[in-house]
């Protein structure tokens, strides 16, 4: 039972979709994220649901909030990237 199901979920709430992707130079993703994270360290190159295209250093198992709308195959180091919305 969710308690909370008639509620309306914002930027602040926990997030309610996670999915395992793997970065593409030529997909956007299902969804945009709310924030990403990975399980091994590295850059992550994205693009932003505002169209801003860069690369982000990321530790494992610290999610970092970002709306983003692609993870590009190329110049993306870290691994096993999960996006959370």
């Amino acid at each position: 039972m969710d308690m909370f199901e008639s509620n309306s979920s914002g930027l602040e709430s926990p997030v309610t979709h996670l999915k395992d992707i793997t970065p593409d130079d030529g997909c956007d993703l299902d969804f945009a994220s709310r924030a990403i994270t990975v399980a091994t360290e590295g850059f992550v190159k994205l693009t932003t649901i505002g169209g801003t295209t860069g690369r982000i250093f990321m530790v494992p198992g610290v999610p970092f909030p970002i709306r983003a709308r692609r993870i590009w195959a190329t110049g993306t180091t870290a691994e096993q990237i999960v996006v959370l919305a």
